[in-house]
């Protein structure tokens, strides 16, 4: 997929006040740091399309984004950011909850997570509950050149055993690094084809 367009169409407090136009949507998520907001900016193109920043828990709204007058891509808020309170955190908690469960046009969720790490325990939860409640959902590997090519491949072996102790099968998967471009067209090649289906 060649991306042609990307602009910024609206954010909102909750599912209920998307855009007014309904198109396919893909979502990204992810905890707080994990890289979203600069994987979007990659996947555009546009280094400025999301708002990036040192500070986790930058995204609070559900952001839309219209690529090339097709689709939404859509910024969710990160959850777990530790240092929020707790009104913060089940008010955000809520809102990604409800678009994930209640928007009509989603088509796929990309769960972004980090390759530096093992398996959080929140990560396996939120997974956990979008494969009881049938979401459709890929995981996105952010940060992959941040390892050697033997520590990444062995993390994330660690990480998907961890996976298949709860799965039988795995949802698809992709390595990606927004500041080498890793994993780009195979993201977008995805979607493409998923398009061609809805």
């Amino acid at each position: 997929m060649i991306v042609s367009k990307a602009f910024f169409s609206v954010s909102s407090p909750s599912v209920n006040h998307g855009p007014k136009v309904p198109k396919p949507e893909f979502a990204f998520v992810g905890r707080s740091n994990v890289g979203k907001s600069s994987l979007i900016n990659m996947l555009c193109r546009q280094k400025n399309l999301a708002h990036t920043s040192a500070k986790p828990g930058k995204t609070q709204l559900i952001n839309y984004f219209i690529i090339n007058d097709e689709w939404y891509l859509v910024d969710l808020p990160g959850y777990g950011y530790a240092k929020a309170s707790k009104n913060v955190l089940s008010k955000l908690d809520k809102m990604i909850r409800d678009y994930v469960n209640l928007s009509p046009k989603l088509v796929n969720l990309f769960v972004l997570i980090d390759s530096r790490h093992a398996l959080q325990a929140i990560d396996l939860e939120f997974m956990q509950m979008l494969g009881e409640a049938g979401i459709p959902f890929s995981i996105i590997y952010t940060k992959a050149d941040k390892l050697g090519p033997n520590a990444l491949k062995t993390n994330l072996e660690k990480i998907e055993s961890a996976l298949l102790e709860y799965w039988e099968e795995l949802p698809p998967r992709f390595i990606t690094s927004s500041e080498k471009g890793i994993g780009r067209d195979e993201v977008l090649n995805y979607i493409e084809n998923i398009l061609q289906t809805v």
